[in-house]
């Protein structure tokens, strides 16, 4: 049986510590150098580059969120262990674990983190497909003849960089497809290398639940788990045809996967779907004007990113959570697609104005979508509209100032609000 030392990447037989360095991290398994389907997971991505970049972080418990009304956006494993978790809410963090040290996400940092660690992927295949800042499906088939070693060594030697580089560790998993690829890297987190050979995947599947599946939130739990559905040995049990008419497309990919299949392809070209923004009050509010400041300030955010991703969008959604936690989103089909702040604002007051003045909301969210190259886009603003043409020249200017003297150095009156 192949074996591999985690730390140093000698290639052995199975031993309880590597004869090399002595390190106890050996992985060994039967198909351990022939797979090559991986999912490379960072562990407590945001907590962990705190905890990097202030050292005196380390031993305490951290949650990244904003106030009592917001959600947790990672937790570092201390907290963890008191029960908080990603999606949250901050409240009920807190009362979980009153000692943690609360900071806001700073993503602007956390892209760049992540723009390196992909960086290191891509050295390794070109078939990389990020689904977030802090993971990423990797196809490393037919890599060995490049590299002069099979996918898992190299997969070990990524994350000892991630490490040794970076000051960051990650979790890989190692299979035949995604599916279980993505399931094997939440095996033996944080720091782990987890591997589901063909051989044992049905062996591996049959008594684990169905929510284990990605994708398969509460709701569809429940509409299993009201079928009688609740392991993968459930799921063996039904017929493609009966599973299909009672869930329909969500059935048929509930069949394959119960039998270890996933066709999908690692694609390294997943074009972006939307661009969004949100942001959660720490107390109720129906204040017009503060409303707009807030409409206005995720109008500019979402417009920057597009911009810096050469991006423009042709439906704009404004996205409203009530008090009572009810939901409102609202879309708007454009004439043309846009990246500017002033056209995405406009339409997302228009359809704020729609849903009705007067709401007090906890939440507010603007976002494009049907995205294209900024080519395909307006750049100026509605054509339609005779001031747009003024509007977008002094959009250009003020984004020629912010790059040049900071993202504070020109603000608008109602950013203020």
């Amino acid at each position: 049986m192949p074996a591999l030392c985690r730390d140093c990447l000698l290639t052995m037989d199975p031993a309880p510590r590597c004869p090399a360095c002595r390190s106890p991290r050996v992985l060994a398994h039967e198909e351990l150098f022939t797979l090559s389907i991986a999912h490379m997971d960072c562990d407590a991505f945001y907590a962990s580059v705190e905890k990097r970049d202030d050292p005196a972080l380390a031993d305490k418990s951290l949650i990244i969120g904003g106030g009592r009304r917001g959600v947790v956006s990672t937790a570092c494993y201390i907290a963890r262990i008191r029960g908080v978790h990603s999606a949250m809410p901050m409240f009920r963090a807190m009362a979980l674990c009153p000692e943690a040290v609360i900071l806001p996400p700073r993503m602007d940092v956390y892209a760049d983190v992540s723009r390196e660690i992909r960086a290191m992927m891509e050295e390794l295949t070109p078939a990389v497909e990020p689904l977030s800042l802090d993971e990423a499906f990797l196809d490393m088939t037919g890599t060995a003849r490049l590299h002069g070693a099979p996918p898992a060594v190299m997969l070990a030697r990524l994350v000892r960089r991630m490490r040794d580089e970076l000051g960051l560790t990650g979790s890989i998993g190692l299979s035949h497809n995604k599916f279980l690829a993505k399931v094997a890297s939440d095996l033996d987190k944080p720091h782990g290398f987890s591997v589901i050979g063909e051989a044992e995947t049905a062996d591996f599947l049959r008594d684990k639940p169905v929510r284990m599946i990605w994708g398969v939130g509460q709701t569809a739990q429940t509409s299993l788990e009201e079928a009688g559905i609740r392991s993968f040995a459930d799921l063996l049990r039904w017929d493609h045809r009966d599973l299909t008419a009672r869930f329909g497309s969500m059935g048929d990919r509930l069949w394959h996967l119960a039998r270890g299949r996933d066709n999908r392809r690692v694609s390294a070209n997943s074009p972006m779907k939307s661009i969004s923004n949100e942001t959660t009050f720490g107390e109720d509010t129906a204040d017009a004007d503060i409303l707009d400041g807030h409409l206005w300030r995720l109008s500019e955010k979402v417009s920057d990113r597009a911009k810096a991703k050469r991006l423009a969008g042709r439906t704009v959604t404004l996205k409203l959570k009530r008090a009572d936690h009810g939901l409102i989103t609202r879309r708007i089909s454009l004439r043309d697609a846009t990246q500017m702040a002033d056209t995405i604002y406009r339409a997302a007051r228009g359809l704020m104005d729609q849903a009705g003045g007067g709401i007090a909301c906890r939440l507010i969210g603007v976002g494009i979508s049907g995205l294209c190259p900024e080519a395909g886009g307006d750049l100026s603003g509605d054509l339609l509209d005779p001031q747009a043409d003024r509007r977008g020249i002094a959009e250009r200017a003020t984004d020629d100032i912010r790059r040049r003297f900071g993202a504070d150095a020109i603000l608008k009156g109602r950013a203020l609000r």
